[in-house]
């Protein structure tokens, strides 16, 4: 292969690869490229990449081709059970003390160490620090316990029911139940219709350690497993030597024994459509998803490989077709999007989702379906192609620019899918000259003839999701065979494009100029006054060669917005965004940047507006020039625009109204925040109120003047093309004729919220269909004193300890809860250079609506305790490395120093010296860490939260509403509590309400 000579820059090197002479025969490499890949004597495969991204770090994982397909009847969840125990004890490991040794070394739960189980595989991942000479074989030593040493004793299994059943529960809401209904349609006839990795609750409650012991080690064998470690390796020769002393004494009976296959589970095709109407009281919205099965192919030859680029060509063509009919007048659904995805081993599948109005499902299938017979009559239009096309091959560029600073995990998952499904690995250089060679070569005769498998005739599923019934299976098939006549008698006609713009910016601005520079080496960035008065500060770097981002903002937002006005002007985004904000209709600006990987998103919040992007430095002039469409375009409100905003808020609002969580989140809001109106839900009613011309009107003038605004860009920048562009879009913004929104950080307007004085406990009644409760415990805090950013710091170490403790409590002791999260806001306070900033730190998890109460009193108690006693010194470790990695990984990404440069803006040390700002922030944080102890810990949980913590907080628990009669009985059965006069109210209350019953049956008899 000729590639480009190591010295060539760059942004050069994709464009001058050189195509290949492929013919469709040619196989592809069988064993994965630029990996060092083996297999143990014991059968254990593995895979080994040197990889500095993240440095000094390792991806690790185990691969196991073991999912729940292979449980009987009475083992239908145990694969997953397996999974738990892994973290929960092995031979050498009890008690969780994987999970806390992990951390100890700074790999956080959840983020850094994770499972999970699918139908056909089982996957354990690890990403750990490998700065100390040990860890990794640390590491590799605990996915060696996964494969052979799990330990399912009946006492380990007891401790982790709770928390398998806690996460089948958290799988039996709205969406989990229609999941589950799809999946059963879908998989109808196979043994792979019951098998879903959660299994059932009878099973998890009940099984044997036994039965989990006989899973485990029936399939847990060597030549099912494959070990993955990608990471900053000194070579990997000496990682796989690693791999093999912790590995390659495993199942030493089995060395040089053939193999044991695992049973592959057919999945009957059909030629008749299979048809839903599933009605859920819970649902976010209506519905409708049609998905054909379509034979899972191995990808062996160029052939193959080409196919698959015609597959995502034909979902990416279709999805641009699904956006503009979602944004003409009065679309037939808001949202549509068609992907293909794997489902099991047999199988995959071409899936379409649609979210439509209430009563509206049998228009968006009609129109989805008719969608696909166009494409079979008439085929893609070849502009919608070569725009599709475009597209891809920004992608993939981008893939090759960065070849040298992909995240291991994005390779360990490339390896993992290699192992478990067979998905070639070609190496990123040789898939680059294969695209660039293929692409262009591709029809839209070839696309469009994607659509014949996605027929009604070909294994088809057609579902609708409805809050309340309105259509009928008959209704589903009525359209089928109504669009399968069109289609017939050729009564569709072709698709119509809309004309195309040539430039998003049609007249280009004047440049403008630097009034004032000034450079930062100490952290190598620059600071630009321009002429309209825009300051900009660019830092160049090499963490991603085809990446820049940025972000503005300027002071000032809804909390200066009068209450009658708020609502109008906090839909300023949402309207506005309809009918563009770049100067084009959204439908149209997405053709306008086919080819390019430039994208610019804004927002209004309590006392600022910002607008942020995302571009490769090849696109930079693009992503600017949408910024200066963003200050120049002035959007008019029309009324079929607004027409779909409003109506898309108000399902957005009913489907809200349905859903328990969002009832239960409201509540919590009101209780915390005082009721105020910044933090209310939206009614029916108020929505009515909207006026989209105020809304349009106050979002025009957010992003009208730019000297109010500052913009931080950071990534590869080179100056010397960067700058003119800078000067061109961002300093050839005009200024106003009058100063607009300009405010000052210290003079705005707080928001208007109050936290109880008092302890409140409340629960909030609903009616569910599974019985589930969520349970947030929240604390006031107010960060006082002169060194109120340290504060800020200490409340992160705060949240941390906090999240492990009660995560070790209520998970690892009493086995209670699948997880817990410990959340700090502080967004409420206005970000002036002085007072006090208060918010709240949030205790939240999900948990059996029988222990909620208990729960929330272990919780308490484990806070009052840390109060009382402090943690460990062990604890504080744990906590100042979890911190130490997470800022470590960050040092190397474009946001976090993006995010640091507009932290030093918006410093409260800030009054023009950008250095002095920068510095402060490292020295807040190394003074918290150099002075963190347990007893620092402690004093910092006094100081910062209520003292006692049992003193003020609220507590809320949303729990099922019980039916009118159980209610009563409730009521009844805490009756000896009252006093004779309420006793006496009570029956009487009673005896009215049986009496309005049995008139009411009465009079239906």
């Amino acid at each position: 292969m000729d590639l480009l000579p190591a010295q060539e820059r760059p942004s050069q090197g994709f464009k001058r690869l050189k195509l290949l002479q492929l013919q469709p025969g040619d196989p592809l490499p069988v064993k994965p490229v630029g990996v060092d890949y083996g297999v143990l004597a014991n059968g254990i495969s593995y895979y080994v990449r040197c990889n500095a991204k993240p440095r000094h770090r390792a991806a690790l994982a185990l691969g196991v081709k073991v999912g729940s397909v292979l449980e009987e009847e009475e083992e239908r969840g145990v694969a997953h059970i397996v999974e738990h125990l892994a973290f929960s004890a092995t031979k050498k490991y009890t008690n969780h003390d994987i999970v806390k040794f992990l951390e100890s070394i700074g790999a956080e739960f959840g983020a850094c160490q994770n499972a999970s189980t699918s139908p056909d595989e089982t996957i354990y991942e690890l990403l750990v620090p490998i700065d100390k000479p040990e860890l990794l074989s640390q590491a590799i030593s605990v996915l060696a316990e996964f494969s052979t040493e799990i330990r399912a004793s009946e006492e380990d299994l007891e401790k982790e029911r709770g928390a398998v059943l806690e996460e089948y529960r958290g799988g039996r809401n709205a969406m989990g139940r229609m999941q589950e209904a799809h999946w059963i349609l879908l998989m109808k006839d196979s043994k792979y219709a019951d098998r879903q990795p959660i299994g059932l609750e009878k099973v998890i409650k009940t099984v044997s350690a036994k039965c989990v012991q006989d899973f485990y080690h029936r399939w847990y064998r060597p030549e099912h497993m494959a070990v993955v470690a990608v990471g900053d390796f000194l070579d990997t020769q000496s990682v796989v030597e690693l791999i093999s002393n912790h590995f390659g004494n495993k199942y030493p009976e089995w060395n040089g024994q053939p193999a044991t296959s695992i049973p592959r589970f057919i999945v009957p095709s059909h030629e008749d459509p299979r048809f839903s109407c599933f009605t859920e009281a819970e649902a976010g919205g209506s519905a409708v998803v049609v998905s054909c099965k379509v034979p899972f192919k191995d990808i062996k030859t160029i052939e193959d490989y080409r196919f698959s680029l015609v597959e995502g060509m034909f979902h990416n063509a279709l999805n641009q077709r699904f956006f503009k009919i979602s944004r003409q007048g009065d679309p037939p659904f808001y949202s549509c999007i068609s992907g293909g995805d794997f489902l099991v081993h047999p199988v995959k599948a071409y899936l379409i989702s649609a979210s439509c109005k209430e009563k509206g499902t049998l228009e968006t299938l009609e129109s989805v379906l008719t969608e696909l017979a166009r494409i079979r009559l008439h085929g893609f239009l070849d502009r919608e192609i070569a725009v599709v096309c475009a597209f891809l091959m920004a992608d993939i560029e981008s893939a090759y620019l960065e070849r040298d600073q992909m995240q291991s995990t994005s390779l360990r998952e490339e390896y993992l899918q290699h192992f478990l499904r067979g998905e070639p690995v070609v190496g990123i250089e040789y898939e680059a000259q294969l695209q660039k060679t293929l692409l262009p070569k591709i029809t839209a005769a070839e696309v469009s003839k994607v659509a014949e498998h996605y027929s009604t005739t070909c294994s088809c599923v057609i579902k609708i999701v409805e809050p309340h019934a309105h259509a009928t299976l008959d209704d589903l098939k009525a359209v089928v065979l109504k669009v399968q006549s069109l289609e017939k008698c050729a009564a569709i006609l072709p698709w119509q494009e809309e004309q195309i713009p040539d430039e998003i910016v049609a007249n280009k601005p004047t440049p403008g100029y630097v009034e004032l520079k000034r450079i930062f080496p100490e952290f190598g960035a620059t600071e630009l006054i321009l002429s309209n008065g825009i300051r900009v500060c660019y830092k160049c770097t090499d963490f991603f060669d085809d990446q820049v981002l940025f972000s503005g903002y300027a002071y000032g937002g809804l909390s200066e917005v009068p209450e009658r006005e708020f609502l109008s002007c906090s839909m300023g985004s949402t309207i506005a965004g309809e009918i563009g904000v770049f100067g084009h209709k959204p439908s149209l600006l997405l053709d306008m940047l086919a080819g390019k990987r430039a994208q610019v998103g804004m927002k209004v919040g309590a006392y600022m507006r910002t607008f942020s992007g995302d571009c490769s430095p090849a696109d930079l002039e693009t992503a600017l020039q949408l910024v200066y469409q963003l200050f120049s375009t002035s959007v008019v409100p029309g009324d079929e625009e607004v027409k779909l905003v409003m109506e898309m808020a108000r399902e957005a609002v009913k489907a809200q109204e349905r859903d328990p969580l969002t009832t239960f989140s409201n509540r919590v809001r009101e209780l915390n925040y005082g009721n105020s109106y910044f933090f209310k839900p939206v009614t029916l009613k108020e929505l009515n109120k909207v006026d989209p011309k105020n809304s349009c009107h106050y979002f025009n003038n957010c992003f009208k003047d730019p000297s109010t605004f500052t913009v931080a860009i950071v990534g590869n920048v080179d100056p010397e093309t960067a700058l003119p562009l800078i000067l061109q879009y961002l300093g050839g913004i005009p200024n106003p004729k009058e100063p607009v929104m300009h405010f000052q950080r210290d003079e705005l307007t707080g928001l208007p919220f109050t936290f109880p004085a008092n302890v409140v406990r409340e629960e909030v009644q609903r009616y569910m269909i599974e019985a589930q409760s969520s349970v947030q415990i929240t604390f006031p805090v107010e960060l006082k004193g002169p060194n109120v950013m340290e504060e800020v710091h200490f409340m992160g170490f705060i949240c941390k300890l906090l999240e492990t403790k009660i995560l070790q409590v209520l998970r690892f002791k009493y086995g209670q809860v699948y997880s817990t999260a410990v959340s700090v806001f502080l967004g409420g306070s206005k970000p002036s250079r002085t007072g006090n900033v208060r918010g709240d730190v949030a205790i939240s998890f999900t948990c059996d609506p029988e222990s909620s109460w208990k729960l929330v009193d272990i919780a308490l108690d484990e806070v009052m305790y840390l109060q009382e006693n402090g943690p460990s010194d062990e604890d504080v470790l744990t906590v100042l490395e979890v911190e130490q990695r997470t800022f470590e990984n960050g040092e190397q990404e474009n946001s976090y120093w993006l995010e640091r440069l507009l932290r030093a803006y918006q410093s409260r040390v800030y009054t023009g010296d950008l250095k002095v700002a920068f510095e402060a922030q490292d020295e807040w944080r190394n003074t918290v860490r150099s002075s963190l102890a347990a007893s620092t810990m402690q004093t910092a949980l006094q100081r910062i939260l209520p003292l006692p913590c049992k003193a003020q907080y609220t507590a809320v628990i949303l729990v099922p509403q019980l039916p009118w009669l159980q209610r009563s009985m409730s009521i009844f059965s805490k009756a000896h509590h009252l006093s004779t006069e309420n006793k006496v109210v009570l029956v009487t209350a009673g005896v009215v309400a049986l009496a309005a019953i049995l008139w009411r049956y009465k009079r239906i008899s």
